[in-house]
């Protein structure tokens, strides 16, 4: 049996049903458009006034400032209103017709679970011998739409851990109106979709290596001009391109927003349904520049679609499609640095197996090789990983998860030769953590789950989900863990 002690602290992140979103809530048909905004048009200024009164007194408190979010809204359909009539209209009656194409959106309501925790990358004011971190969590409310919430805190030298307040406020991040293209990655991208055609090739022809969305979008129009008739192969190339584009984006906050204002909401068509179980890792290049990369599933409600997050501050964020034929499945994880000078990358590619792959560009993956087969009851459905392997003297410290009888689900351990992580050195026979008592009650019971874990000091800070739908952590000795693994005998199915 597992002979690790495990500490599971006190601190619970639970689900707050409080905590919104103003999001924009327009009809499909122009007519209910034209409707709501003839009703309000049809208002006295009086009556105007009096009504944005009560809805401010009911609305104001609940959102950093909603005016601004409330003009927005308005923006998207005033050009259903006369431009004469627009021009006059008063502050008060844009932003009473702003409300009524706006709807409040609970993120968290549902369920606040899989989380991963990295390093803050500010460490200043820190007491020596204390960690400042940074969890991820995925967000679910209604209609199970998921999005990636924020927590810091720190952990003591005792390692104690201490989360900074939790805001009222949710606020959603500014979507950089230009971004900027890699276009290797673009043109392996329209490869893989098989839209790589002559078509366009002349629009990426005319592009630099790194080039803006408007510039695309120029090239595009120039290919336009150059055709008598667009054809219907042209016009599904250019949809395309432009899908493509979509889902390939910026976004920015405040840098002086609070960690847990921030909120990542589906922006892209392919992540409409959902931003799942963010990986974050701290990665360290050989040069010895930091980026946070983060791997997560896109989900429309048909398919999914890994996908890359990289910053350098949880400021600004780029998101990026993942590249190759190894990019099938949910659960990647990058390794925190290069090993023997290529990127590493822990998958999923069956649904059964833990794959392992190696990548001179952490933006495109194939040839994957397995790695970790079921080999005990409790995993015996499948396995996974819980985030991103951690490097630790004995080698790399790779969670893991394990599905068995009754869907149950556990967290488990094994370990990787440092230099080949191909080879594995240990693995736990028995579970790690499983959900006991109170934990197995849920959206979906009898589960733990993580999305990734950090050293401090001499314990492994293992954040966890609670049967998908509240967050807990568990603090767990390195030194016995690794002991524990060294000790074990390798075991495979055939």
């Amino acid at each position: 049996m597992n002979k690790v002690y495990i500490c599971r602290h006190e601190l619970t992140f639970h689900p707050e049903s409080s905590r919104v979103i103003l999001r924009p809530f327009i009809p499909s048909k122009v007519s209910l458009i034209n409707a709501v905004i003839h009703r309000a048009m049809s208002l006295t200024e009086k009556e105007v006034d009096r009504q944005w009164v009560l809805l401010h007194r009911d609305f104001s408190e609940r959102h950093r400032d909603i005016e601004p979010l409330l003009l927005a809204n308005f923006a998207l359909v005033q050009d259903h209103i006369k431009t004469k009539k627009r021009t006059s209209l008063s502050r008060h009656r844009r932003l009473l017709i702003g409300a009524l194409f706006s709807g409040e959106y609970a993120l968290e309501s549902a369920a606040l679970f899989n989380p991963s925790i990295v390093p803050h990358p500010d460490q200043s004011g820190v007491p020596a011998g204390a960690l400042r971190f940074i969890m991820s969590l995925r967000a679910t409310g209604e209609g199970h739409i998921s999005s990636i919430e924020f927590r810091s805190g720190v952990i003591a030298p005792n390692g104690q851990i201490k989360v900074d307040p939790i805001s009222r406020f949710m606020v959603l991040p500014e979507v950089v109106p230009d971004p900027t293209y890699r276009k290797e990655s673009f043109v392996r991208k329209l490869r893989e979709m098989g839209f790589h055609t002559s078509d366009t090739g002349n629009v990426m022809d005319g592009l630099a290596e790194r080039f803006t969305r408007s510039e695309l979008e120029a090239e595009v129009a120039t290919i336009r001009t150059r055709v008598n008739v667009v054809s219907h192969s042209l016009r599904r190339t250019f949809d395309c391109i432009s899908w493509l584009a979509d889902s390939n984006y910026e976004i920015s906050f405040p840098p002086e927003l609070p960690m847990s204002e921030r909120i990542i909401f589906p922006t892209s068509d392919n992540e409409s349904r959902g931003i799942e179980d963010a990986r974050f890792v701290r990665f360290t290049d050989d040069d010895d520049q930091v980026m946070y990369y983060a791997t997560y599933t896109a989900y429309n409600g048909h398919a999914i679609l890994p996908q890359l997050i990289e910053t350098k501050n949880f400021n600004r964020f780029n998101v990026l499609t993942l590249n190759g034929p190894a990019v099938q499945n949910k659960g990647m994880a990058l390794f925190p640095r290069r090993i023997n000078g290529r990127y590493a990358m822990l998958s999923r590619q069956d649904d059964e197996n833990l794959f392992i792959m190696f990548s001179d560009d952490p933006h495109y993956w194939s040839d994957p090789q397995l790695l970790l087969q079921p080999a005990e009851l409790w995993e015996s459905v499948k396995i996974g990983n819980c985030g991103s392997p951690i490097e630790t003297a004995a080698g790399w410290l790779v969670i893991t998860h394990g599905v068995g009888p009754m869907r149950k689900y556990c967290i488990g351990a094994a370990l990787l030769d440092l230099d080949d992580p191909t080879k594995v050195i240990g693995r736990l026979r028995d579970p790690l953590l499983s959900a006991e008592g109170e934990d197995r009650e849920g959206y979906v019971p009898n589960v733990v789950y993580s999305c990734g874990s950090l050293i401090h000091g001499n314990s492994l800070i293992l954040p966890y989900a609670k049967s998908d739908i509240a967050s807990a952590i568990a603090t767990v000795p390195l030194d016995s863990l690794l002991s524990l693994l060294k000790s074990s005998p390798i075991q495979t199915v055939d």
